[in-house]
């Protein structure tokens, strides 16, 4: 069996925190870049610009209020997005600070 110290110990739960928290600070960057505002979206987005235009001259109430509430979804669905990527962010910072925190209350002999 390997002896593990406590500062063995500390040094190991640091480091993995910080590994970890990295890892959610790359993620959230990813999520941000990637699912913001993606490509699919913004084509959907001026697709159903068009739509609710050609509803408007046509007086289609009905198709009128359809866009609306697609282009509404597609906003909600950019800030869901938004907001997981910005809380893997700040989880992984938050767990960096306690990866640096554990690290500072080592006691060296």
């Amino acid at each position: 069996m390997i002896p593990f110290t406590v500062i063995d110990m500390q040094i190991v739960i640091g480091s993995a925190v910080f590994v970890l928290g990295s890892i959610c600070v790359l993620l959230g960057i990813f999520v941000l870049v990637t699912r913001g505002y993606s490509r699919d979206i913004r084509a959907l987005a001026n697709h159903t610009a068009r739509l609710g235009q050609k509803g408007m001259a046509e007086e289609v109430t009905g198709l009128v209020r359809s866009a609306t509430e697609l282009v509404g979804a597609l906003s909600g669905l950019v800030k869901t997005a938004s907001g997981a990527g910005l809380f893997l962010i700040t989880l992984g910072m938050v767990m960096i600070a306690s990866a640096y925190w554990v690290v500072t209350q080592i006691q060296m002999a």
